[in-house]
Order: structure tokens, then sequence, then C-alpha cells
């Protein structure tokens, strides 16, 4: 066995965004890990389940402190499930535990599980649907956050899927969500589905993909200027897919163009895909889960449709966006053309005219910027 704090101390949150204010562990893993010891040493190899560990505290701690094998770990980001291989290599820990999808795989016969919560009420339904659905009927699920994010809506969430719910003693600004007693659960009621009228497209979406089935205003917004992206395109990319709205909208109003859509959630990949099947333009629009188009070649796109976040995890910060903005920059032919809509407060366009090129305001209103950046001649780096 190893000393948690040994464990802990190593992990970083690479190849997510790094920078002082961020952090690889925080007081609720540390919590969760404590409240759970006595569970995890009894659960045993191969019934344990960790779900949304951020950078694998939770993963590797519960492994190192008590020496487990057959740890199931599902993590709906692709920056938190590379950064969890990453250190469990640094810490020898690799071979301990297996990535799954959400499901059976993940969860049949699991005695005990752990799970950071989401922010996103119907992420939080989904999940704990499927925990009652496949764990054992003894599961202990020790669900945590921190204070600020946690609200009385969740416990009555978790309360729909268990008979048990309480709450822990806080600590340092966090808390844990107890949950046992699985309860019957019935046919699914994930993804969700909703008819956008206005736009005669049907939306597909798992609980936790960013917005649900409903048209975000930013992608509204947005949305108004989808005829006067660069109108020679053939290959587009849209850039943190969500649902798929902007791609599947972009694909049915031009024939012969080809959509590549990317996010780093595995929700909004899903639901992208199931997105572009209804709408029937399967064909034409390519769904990767992928971070920030690190997938793409170098020169390969006319057109880049971005609605970039303004959160790293938790935390308000801009290193995401910057990312995109970056990755943009090399992924886009001279002269292809990004569209982002953007918080106004934000003033991403000089970022934009430093990463990619010529930035021009499109439009504004209340709350939200569109902008227009050709990618030129010049280098990026410039």
């Amino acid at each position: 066995m190893l000393e948690v704090e040994d464990v802990l101390s190593q992990l970083r949150r690479y190849p997510d965004v790094e920078a002082v204010n961020l952090y690889a562990v925080d007081a609720a893993d540390r919590l969760m890990l404590d409240v759970a010891a006595d569970s995890l040493a009894a659960a045993g190899d191969g019934r344990v389940a960790v779900i949304d560990d951020g950078y694998g505290a939770l993963t590797l701690g519960a492994i190192g402190a008590h020496d487990l094998h057959g740890v199931r770990v599902h993590q709906d980001l692709l920056t938190g499930e590379l950064a969890l291989a990453n250190n469990a290599r640094i810490v020898g820990l690799a071979d301990r535990y297996a990535a799954h999808e959400l499901g059976r795989g993940l969860l049949d016969d699991v005695r005990v599980v752990l799970w950071r919560l989401p922010r996103a009420l119907s992420g939080l339904a989904e999940t704990a649907e499927a925990i009652a659905r496949y764990a054992a009927p003894e599961v202990e699920v020790f669900a945590g956050g921190r204070d600020k994010y946690l609200t009385p809506a969740m416990n009555e969430v978790l309360a729909e899927s268990f008979a048990s719910v309480s709450a822990s003693r806080g600590r340092q600004k966090s808390r844990i969500l107890l949950a046992s007693e699985p309860k019957t659960i019935g046919e699914d009621r994930f993804p969700i589905r909703n008819r956008l009228e206005d736009h005669d497209l049907e939306v597909v979406a798992h609980g936790a993909a960013f917005s649900g089935p409903k048209l975000d205003i930013g992608t509204r917004f947005l949305l108004d200027y989808l005829k006067r992206m660069k109108p020679d395109a053939r290959e587009a990319i849209d850039l943190g897919c969500g649902t798929g709205i902007l791609a599947v909208a972009l694909a049915k109003s031009r024939p012969r163009i080809h959509v590549t859509a990317t996010d780093q959630s595995a929700a909004a990949v899903a639901s992208t895909r199931a997105t572009a099947a209804v709408n029937e333009v399967s064909d034409q629009v390519t769904v990767m889960r992928d971070d920030a188009m690190s997938n793409s070649p170098d020169n390969s796109a006319d057109l880049v449709l971005c609605n970039p976040p303004f959160h790293v995890g938790a935390a308000v910060h801009t290193g995401s966006a910057i990312k995109m903005f970056q990755q943009a920059g090399r992924v886009l032919r001279p002269g292809g053309e990004l569209w982002t809509v953007y918080n106004t407060h934000l003033n991403y366009r000089g970022v934009m005219e430093r990463m990619v090129g010529k930035t021009d305001v499109m439009g504004r209103n209340k709350k939200f910027t569109v902008t227009r950046s050709v990618r030129g001649l010049h280098s990026v780096d410039e």
C-alpha cells in the first residue's frame, strides 16, 4: 500500500490547462477518500467504480491506499481521462484500473462508487439511474463536491434513484452526499429529444451535454450568421460541438459540405452523433472525441465554428478558449475563417487577432459578440 499524500502530491492536470489557481487535487477529493475508506477496504478488487474523477485523485488515491486492482473508471472529459493515464504512469499504478463508458460495463455488481458531482442536474440524473440500474443492491455511493456547487435539488435527484440519501459533515468547504438502497429503475429517460421548430432541427442530448436538448442563447446568436460563413467552404469543424446543433445546421444548409464535430465530452460526442443521425446528415458529419482539435492536421479546414467555454471545470478561466483559438490558427487553411460567439466582457478579439488573423466584429447584442477571424498568410506566432 502507498501513502495517499505521496500519490496525490505527484498529480498534474496536464494535458488540461495548468495555472497557479487551478489544482489537480482539492479538499473534496481528500474528504471522499477519507469518508469512503472503510467501504473501499471492504469492497475488494473489481468492485469499485470511479465517475468523473477530475485528474485521477480518487482513482489513484483509492488504489494506493487500499491496494486495489480492477477499479473501473468513467470520465466524461477527455482531458481528465488523459490526465489520469499520465498520472497513473507517474505513480506506477497504470495497470490497476480500466476506462469504461457509462453503463453496465462500468457498474455491473459494483459495491462502492466514488463520484465527483456534476453541476448539471440532468447529468446527475442520468448517472444516478445508471448506478441504480446496474450496481450491486448493497452499493454505497459517495458523491462529493465543493459546498458552493451543491444544491438541495441534488439530494432530490438522487432520491429518485436511491431510497437512502444523506449528507456528510462538511470539511474545508466540501461535502459528500451518501446514497444507498438503489430503487428499481424503469426505461432509460436519456438521451432526451427536443425539436427546434424555428430551425427545423431535432436535438438529442445526454444528461451531461452542455445546455441539454435546448438551444443556448450564444449558439442561437451564432446561427443567425450561418449563411455569411465562408460560402465556398468544403471542410468545416464545429469545435466544442455540444449536442451538435451548429454542425447539423451547417450540414443541412449546405449539402456539399463535410463537418467534423469535436468535443472532449463523451456525453457531447454521443449526443452529436445521435443528433446528426436523427436529422439524416450522418454522411456529412463526422464526430470525434478530441481535445481542442489536437488530432486535426495543419491547414485542413476552411471554416471553424466555436462557442468557447469560459470555465475550466468549476473555475472561471479563459485558458480553454485560448487553447481553442490557438488550435484554430493551426488547423485553418490560409483564407479560412473562424466564427466565434463569446460573452462580450471577455474581449477575445485581440487574442484571435494574434493567434488566427484579422478579426472583425460581425454582430453584438446585450450579452454576446460574434466575430469572424480570417487566417492570414502570416505566421500565427508573429
